[in-house]
């Protein structure tokens, strides 16, 4: 997957003291000395909290001072911005840029280590489904900056905390405000142009701010934006309180309008939106130091393969919700262990990130060990290429069902319990029976990836050792002889069931039967419940009549069975 931004973290500088007051020169070059400028992200980052950069994590209940030094020496003053944006894209690099999310953090973020809330659980919100648009509208604001001052600093009442090393820096300022993600999606159908469909969706959101109000409140719209934010979904993360989140376009328009009101009439529910950490080691000696950064080329390489995965999640999702999935148990066993292994798998990924991203930054491990996590996973049979592979077989083996389906729209598809409700059912004499005899097969890749999950994943893995290809085991779907025979089986079927379509005795269906000796497919013939040949070809036109009885001016005749 190609990058198209890749997120550079945020500039930090060293935090001096001057009358009181921080100022920030330009950045120096150890870790240990640097302040670092960090998103909230809905966390309880407050001035003089404890944060351990290594795992991104903050330290509730302790403190380096008590709480009347705090509330007597708090420098507080207003800082007031309101900006609004709009993003089409899903990508976290997109959502991190929204939330001045950094590299560091992000890199956090994708192992599991921070636990968003409030605004900043949009970072959680990805698509489901590649038949989704999307729009996003952030709304932010601040309200007032508060910062410790130099008095603080001087006068540690618990210097206790340093000798303890959980925590790496401390809250020293803090920005407050409210952020709100309101989030719309539209679905889109396989026959109805996607491209067009973002369009629409992009230009109904951007109407936002447009839209009149009339009398008591109420939004002056057109009939046709009417019609099209019918079909408009909405999805809220905010920093505000509201009484009831807005999930359709219209509601999220009345909520539009009262986003500037809200934090103005309650200043005291602004929360954290960014902080400023200052280095313990600058304060003591013996406190634990951040030893080093990951650099920015490394965490984007470790967003491209997590965002890669994100993709594979969402074709997984979208296969498992067509109709031939849920009708064939074979195919519905084979994507349900296709999924169960990757979500095992990602699983794993994200716990091998959050034990390797704390140790490189608190100087156990080296930069080689993320790039080690990485290779493994390229050359594991759950790299992104071989599952696209596979699922892209799978469309295939989808498709063509799909194809004989759509052919034959009037004719029902069953499944195995349907196709025995019909054979037991006394007022039908003849059952005939389009019948996928292929779809259950051992599927070797699914076979690797099982393995693969019972191996010490990130530590024995022999890079060099040739991993199973997807493509190395032929599937009967490509094959062209069967493929050709499908077809002709197709046609007889359908022509057949046109031509009786009118008989009540005879049903027509679709199913499937595991059959080794027919690949592909072949017509069933079942007679009073019972088959009685797997292999029948129907005829154009009946047998010739057999003659039955002459009399001098009429003869009677007797139609042979078209099925014998």
């Amino acid at each position: 997957m190609s990058r198209n931004l890749v997120f550079q973290a945020l500039p930090v500088s060293v935090c001096l003291f001057k009358k009181n007051r921080f100022m920030y020169p330009p950045i120096v070059s150890h870790m240990a000395s640097k302040p670092i400028e960090l998103a909230a992200l809905g966390r309880p980052l407050f001035p003089a909290m404890l944060y351990d950069c290594r795992e991104d994590s903050f330290i509730p209940g302790v403190t380096l001072w008590d709480r009347k030094s705090l509330s007597e020496d708090l420098d507080t003053h207003p800082q007031l911005m309101t900006d609004l944006k709009f993003s089409t894209s899903d990508s976290l690099s997109s959502k991190s840029s929204l939330l001045n999310v950094s590299a560091s953090l992000k890199a956090s973020f994708l192992g599991g280590l921070v636990e968003v809330g409030g605004s900043a659980k949009y970072l959680c919100n990805t698509k489901s489904s590649n038949q989704q648009s999307r729009v996003t509208m952030h709304y932010s604001e601040t309200s007032r900056f508060d910062q410790l001052t130099m008095t603080q600093l001087g006068q540690i009442t618990y210097p206790q905390v340093f000798e303890q090393k959980t925590a790496t820096h401390v809250v020293t300022a803090v920005l407050y405000g409210a952020q709100a993600f309101m989030v719309f999606d539209r679905s889109s159908a396989e026959d109805e142009n996607k491209q067009d469909i973002e369009g629409e969706l992009n230009a109904m959101v951007k109407k936002f701010p447009q839209f009149s109000i009339e009398g008591e409140g109420a939004v002056k719209m057109t009939d046709e934006d009417n019609k099209k934010a019918e079909n408009i979904t909405c999805t809220f993360h905010g920093d505000v309180h509201l009484e009831q989140n807005p999930t359709t376009y219209m509601e999220a328009l009345e909520v539009y309008k009262k986003l500037p009101t809200l934090l103005k009439e309650n200043p005291e529910n602004a929360v954290p939106i960014k902080v400023w950490l200052y280095p313990l080691s600058l304060l003591d000696t013996k406190a634990a130091r951040l030893e080093r950064e990951i650099s920015t080329s490394l965490i984007a390489n470790t967003e491209d393969m997590m965002e890669e995965l994100r993709e594979v999640e969402m074709t997984c999702n979208d296969l498992s919700r067509r109709t031939e999935v849920n009708i064939f148990s074979d195919i519905k066993a084979r994507l349900h262990s296709f999924q169960d292994s990757f979500s095992i798998y990602t699983t794993v990924l994200q716990k091998e990130l959050a034990r390797v991203l704390p140790a490189i930054r608190g100087g156990g491990m080296e930069e080689q060990s993320l790039e080690d996590t990485l290779r493994i996973h390229s050359s594991s049979p759950f790299n992104a290429n071989l599952l696209n592979q596979w699922l892209d077989d799978a469309k295939s083996e989808l498709y063509l069902l799909n194809n004989h389906s759509k052919t034959l729209n009037e004719i029902n598809i069953e499944d195995s319990d349907g196709l025995n409700g019909i054979l037991l059912d006394p007022d039908i004499d003849v059952v005939l029976c389009l019948t996928f005899t292929s779809l259950k097969y051992k599927d070797p890749y699914l076979s690797t990836l099982t393995e693969f999950l019972k191996s010490d994943k990130f530590k024995e893995l022999d890079a060099n050792k040739t991993l199973l290809s997807v493509t190395s085991d032929r599937k009967w779907f490509k094959d062209p002889d069967v493929i050709a025979k499908m077809r002709e089986n197709l046609r007889l079927f359908k022509r057949f069931s046109e031509a009786n379509k009118n008989e009540k005795s005879i049903r027509f269906i679709i199913s499937a039967i595991s059959n080794p000796s027919i690949p592909g497919s072949s017509i069933y013939l079942y007679e009073n419940g019972k088959v009685t040949d797997t292999k029948f070809q129907p005829v154009s036109k009946p047998s010739p009549p057999v003659v039955k009885n002459v009399l001098a001016r009429t003869v009677s005749l007797k139609l042979q069975k078209f099925w014998s």
